[in-house]
């Protein structure tokens, strides 16, 4: 797995969410906001998600990950840390 940069995190989330709801307007969502609130997601919605990330990013995603799955930049930030190399 290759490291992310905070963009190429941000890509692979919007993606994702585009794969799930392809009409998805990213016009609407801020880099904070909830997105599945936003977007209108629900859980299956939220679950194709988490498979579609894991599967682009090759980052393991846990049921008690999915707190950090709230908004576009948490979900960035947490793939960012998940591909980090250790120092």
């Amino acid at each position: 797995m290759k490291p992310l940069t905070e963009e190429e995190a941000l890509t692979a989330v919007r993606d994702s969410i585009t794969q799930i709801v392809p009409d998805a307007d990213f016009t609407r969502v801020e880099p904070d906001d909830r997105f599945r609130d936003v977007l209108e997601f629900d859980s299956l919605d939220f679950l194709g998600l988490v498979e579609q990330l894991a599967e682009r990013t090759e980052v393991r995603i846990d049921e008690e990950d999915y707190p950090e799955l709230t908004t576009l930049a948490d979900a960035a930030r947490f793939l960012v840390g998940r591909t980090a190399r250790p120092a």
